[in-house]
């Protein structure tokens, strides 16, 4: 059996095995997939097993880069990971996954995440779960009664896919987010050019939201804002379709300042969608991502990778004035009882801001002192993309 990049031609295959893996494809489902799939084709980032010229397995590498602390750290989103059913129970996704781990390597990707159907594989192959995408229902009529003032809005076309990605990029830096997901250009080109997706641009900010398809609720699917000001109007927006939408369905952080503009906070119908993460590049990972100012840490770490053995062995991990470093030291003088001991696992979850007794608790850190880890790593981990 064969794993190599999908050519162009045999992008057609994949849609078969998609369908006999999740259910039919219809055309305009395969044609909207294609705007983003076909690119990644062309850009080798398309995987997939052979047997006997038959896909049997496929899986994409996205280039993305996500948002730790206000910085964007390269990404690869892995996608579509899909093994036709006369194949399961071989080992072919988990031979799939380990090649895919390998080519984010070649990509030069430090992070790689994905959305499982699966815990067990991927956590056997070194990622952990880290964050979630939430969605969260609110009462349309609560978000009318916000206070808004008027601020330059305007509707955003298919030319604006520059601008519209700078705002968002500026509005999850300026609010030193972690986990979203940082996508280029012409992913909102495709967004802007979508009919069925409402979008509206400000200086500083980005709304987008559709309707359902009985047209009694409608679903944000971004709003994001640097100011009070610009928040307030874009949902103003949102609010004045409460004489048709009873509720709207929100994709926002868990600690979106939103929920903090409701008069009335009761209850909420939350909806999460976990996410993995995994260090592809360990230390590579440390220096792009961003840490809280006036933190510190210096702690010895025994990183144990076997999947990626440049990951492995003793480093030392140093975090100050916001940036972080990991460096090659050699054993602790006191032996490895002195180090703080991580997996793979253990380390994606640091860096995704678990804490520290969290991880103790759960096997997947030991030894050595690392209480000033969990203030260097605090994080609240969101997603606003599915991909």
């Amino acid at each position: 059996m064969e794993i190599r990049a999908l050519r162009a031609a045999e992008a057609p295959a994949v849609r078969d095995i998609l369908s006999r893996a999740f259910g039919p494809m219809t055309d305009e489902t395969w044609e909207r997939r294609n705007t983003s799939f076909l690119p990644a084709v062309e850009a080798g980032r398309v995987f997939a097993a052979f047997d006997g010229g038959e896909v049997v397995a496929t899986g994409t590498l996205y280039d993305m880069t996500q948002w730790w602390h206000g910085r964007a750290v390269s990404m690869a989103g892995v996608s579509g990971i899909t093994v036709a059913p006369e194949e399961r129970g071989r080992g072919l996704g988990r031979r799939l996954m380990a090649d895919l781990l390998e080519h984010c390597v070649r990509f030069g990707h430090p992070l790689a995440m994905l959305y499982p159907a699966t815990t067990a594989l991927y956590r056997s192959l070194g990622w952990e779960h880290a964050g979630a995408q939430h969605h969260i229902e609110i009462d349309t009529e609560a978000l009318r009664r916000v206070a808004a003032e008027r601020v330059p809005v305007r509707r955003a076309s298919p030319d604006d896919a520059a601008e519209v990605a700078a705002v968002i990029g500026r509005a999850h830096r300026a609010s030193l987010d972690c986990g979203p997901v940082g996508t280029p250009e012409t992913f909102w080109r495709r967004t802007l050019e979508n009919r069925d997706e409402y979008c509206y641009l400000a200086e500083d900010g980005f709304l987008a939201y559709r309707w359902s398809d009985s047209g009694n609720g409608m679903e944000v699917t971004r709003l994001v804002a640097s100011s009070e000001r610009t928040l307030r109007a874009l949902w103003a927006i949102v609010g004045s379709g409460s004489s048709t939408a009873e509720t709207v369905r929100a994709c926002l952080a868990p600690f979106d300042p939103a929920l903090w503009l409701l008069q009335e906070r009761e209850w909420e119908t939350v909806t999460r969608s976990q996410w993995m993460l995994r260090l592809v590049d360990a230390p590579a990972a440390i220096e792009a991502r961003g840490f809280p100012p006036g933190v510190s840490a210096a702690v010895m770490l025994l990183v144990d990778d076997p999947r990626l053995p440049a990951n492995a062995g003793h480093w030392r991990l140093e975090i100050k004035d916001g940036e972080g470093r990991l460096e090659r030291s050699p054993e602790p003088r006191g032996g490895d009882a002195e180090a703080v001991r991580v997996g793979a696992r253990g380390l994606a979850a640091l860096y995704a801001g678990v804490p520290v007794a969290t991880l103790r608790r759960t096997g997947l850190l030991a030894g050595g002192d690392a209480g000033a880890l969990s203030a260097a790593f605090a994080a609240a981990p969101f997603s606003l993309d599915f991909f």
